[in-house]
């Protein structure tokens, strides 16, 4: 067993695990959900009201803090932890996705990507060398390797490429990171498998990726745009090839039933914009699906969102935060990102527990049933 990840327990009746992952900057108890601090801060709450709510671990992306303040200044200041007033542990994120989702041009080569930046038009470019070396200047306690996100839907042709190359690029980064003293340093570097909707893609892609020894691994490609089923059979398609010893990540998603399916198939980590981002349009979460705040029928409502979750926000009446948000406040959008949030975190830390109470199995399967009942009843019935 690797010394940063002990797997602690793992469910009899599915592939959930429990695990412990070691960082520079502290222990993370797996599985576990990452609020996203894409340009150095969570949007809306501070580092404080992070760690109230349990966050263990946050997300940084390496695309936008190159671009805007730059690696270097980051680095200049004592390191992305020091800038953002965050002593927790950070996953940067290669920057790969968001070239390819957002770069206004791009040029795929075999030695990285040149880019128009989102943000000007200059021309700029990204290899495993630069995504290292940027992610070493922000001080990350797990960088991403640069890959190659392939499109949904997919030419088979076009994905094995995908693969090829993603691959290649991973073991370049690896090195990188051995030769500079970024792994001997203590920071990890986690691998990312492709291979879109073509299981035997995908398990080439786990299979090469663990012969190369990674401190972890991610499941990358999936949330693309591609039904829900499609995306758990891929994530299912690709777990039972990476190393048991190691931490699995699946990227960039996503609703709470979808994490504890995908914790049933084995993942430990997850990260999504989506808590932090409706949150700010007045949609908060509840074990009975979500809640749209704008309605009418709490207008007069004088219960928290949820009884029973302690948090800063649950101090405040539905009918208080439907009328922050109804009026634009500022104020609205730290109380439900707050709540959501903690939602999320609170879904990771029950799935904790019923994974040492060795019921992982029953429970995820009758909290996901009263979720979606939930859900469709607010469907069927909106106010």
């Amino acid at each position: 067993m690797p010394e940063h990840f002990q797997l602690l327990q793992t469910d009899t009746v599915t592939a959930a695990r429990r695990g412990r992952l070691k960082t520079r900057h502290g222990v993370i108890e797996t599985p576990i959900f990452m609020p996203v601090g894409t340009q150095g801060t969570v949007k809306s709450v501070t580092p404080l009201q992070l760690r109230d709510i349990g966050a263990q671990i946050i997300l940084g992306n390496t695309y936008h803090l190159n671009l805007r303040p730059g690696s270097e200044l980051v680095r200049d200041l004592g390191g992305l932890h020091q800038f953002m007033g965050w002593d927790g542990p950070i996953l940067t994120d290669s920057g790969g996705f968001q070239v390819f989702s957002l770069a206004k041009l791009r040029d795929i080569r075999d030695d990285g990507v040149a880019f128009s930046s989102h943000l000007d038009g200059s021309k700029l470019f990204l290899g495993p060398k630069e995504v290292m070396g940027i992610q070493q200047n922000l001080g990350s306690d797990i960088a991403m390797v640069l890959d190659e996100c392939p499109p949904w839907p997919c030419e088979r042709d076009a994905c094995a490429r995908a693969v090829a190359r993603s691959l290649r690029w991973a073991g370049q980064c690896k090195q990188i990171a051995t030769d500079s003293g970024f792994l001997a340093g203590g920071h990890h570097v986690f691998a990312i498998v492709q291979g879109s909707t073509f299981d035997d893609l995908r398990r080439e892609a786990a299979e090469s990726l663990a012969a190369l020894d990674f401190p972890g691994y991610a499941v990358g490609g999936v949330s693309v745009g591609e039904p829900e089923p499609e995306m758990l059979k891929q994530v299912g398609a690709t777990t039972p090839f990476l190393p048991a010893d190691k931490p699995r990540y699946t990227m960039g998603l996503g609703t709470p039933p979808q994490l504890l399916k995908m914790v049933a198939l084995g993942v430990d980590m997850f990260d999504c914009v989506l808590p932090s981002r409706v949150a700010r349009n007045g949609l908060v979460f509840t074990p009975d699906g979500p809640m749209n705040l704008r309605n009418e029928q709490y207008r007069a409502d004088p219960r928290p969102i949820v009884e029973g979750l302690a948090n800063y926000t649950a101090q405040f009446s539905r009918a208080y935060l439907r009328h922050l948000t109804l009026a634009g406040e500022i104020l609205s959008c730290t109380l439900l990102t707050i709540h959501n949030l903690h939602f999320y975190l609170d879904l990771m830390a029950q799935a904790r527990a019923h994974l040492e109470a060795g019921d992982y199995g029953a429970w995820h399967l009758g909290w996901i049933s009263r979720y979606e009942a939930g859900a469709a009843a607010r469907v069927a019935s909106p106010r």
